[in-house]
């Protein structure tokens, strides 16, 4: 009887490890349809891709949920699906997205080593971010992003707002280690923090230019989005109208070629500079 108990427990283990170890030889494939989907210049042609592929990379990390790589990949994608198609028009299911996508970030950061990084003392929170390595850019990054726009979404709400030390704390360690990353997105995220408020209540424009110029710098102004940043939050905190209009009038009418491997993303950032646009009037 304890043989064949043995050879059953056996059997069992063998076959979970045989899924992880096919699931694991799968990650290059998501890599390289992440690639594509950024080549890609049709938005309802990639919106309609991107919930099939989640659901995917979900089912995925049930086979293997200690895999970081995949709960990276589905902070990345859930952040995606809510800033480039559901923020501006569906804002309580995007506020969903980043909760979603926040989760997954956070539990890729566990795995490396991280522990309760949502709910630890700040003190204890900074300590632990400042052990984490190059090899949890990419997890830093897309939690904070998450975090930042869900705070972003709930600005009215004291306890939301009280998170964002967090996701700052986050992305100021993305740019210690590797500012590069993802185009600039850290400087972005910076770019963003100090020119979306007032000198009074810590905001920086001196420091908000400085950002999106280094982001503008890392992809020689190929990328639309620290433009549409700079528009959407500096431009309107500083009641500089011109810059406004001068800015996004720029995205709208720039190449659709301008980054062919981020073409998604320029497309993207034209779709929401229009919608910005029509604000105009009523900001200004």
């Amino acid at each position: 009887m304890r043989l064949i108990l043995l050879l059953i427990t056996s059997l069992l283990f063998t076959a979970c490890s045989m899924d992880q170890m096919l699931v694991r030889s799968s990650v290059p494939l998501i890599e390289s349809g992440v690639e594509a989907l950024n080549y890609e210049t049709d938005l309802d042609l990639a919106e309609d891709s991107i919930p099939a592929n989640l659901n995917m990379l979900q089912g995925m990390i049930k086979i293997d949920p200690e895999n970081d790589l995949l709960h990276t990949y589905a902070a990345q994608a859930f952040y995606g699906l809510a800033y480039g198609f559901n923020e501006d028009n569906r804002p309580e299911r995007a506020s969903d997205f980043y909760q979603r996508g926040l989760r997954h970030g956070l539990v890729a950061l566990e795995i490396n080593g991280a522990s309760d990084l949502k709910n630890t003392p700040i003190a204890d929170f900074e300590k632990q971010v400042s052990r984490l390595g190059k090899g949890d850019v990419a997890a830093m990054f897309w939690a904070a992003s998450n975090w930042a726009k869900w705070v972003d979404m709930h600005r009215d709400d004291p306890e939301a707002i009280a998170q964002l030390s967090r996701a700052t704390a986050l992305m100021q360690r993305v740019i210690e280690l590797e500012d590069t990353f993802y185009y600039g997105g850290a400087h972005m995220y910076f770019g963003v923090y100090y020119g979306s408020r007032p000198p009074l209540l810590g905001g920086n424009f001196d420091k908000s230019h400085q950002h999106f110029d280094r982001a503008r710098e890392i992809t020689d102004s190929k990328l639309l989005i620290p433009d549409l940043l700079q528009a959407q939050y500096l431009a309107r905190q500083q009641q500089d109208r011109d810059d406004f209009h001068q800015r996004l009038t720029n995205i709208i009418n720039a190449p659709d070629d301008l980054m062919p491997e981020l073409g998604l993303q320029n497309q993207i950032a034209k779709r929401k500079a229009a919608l910005l646009l029509k604000k105009e009037s009523e900001w200004f």
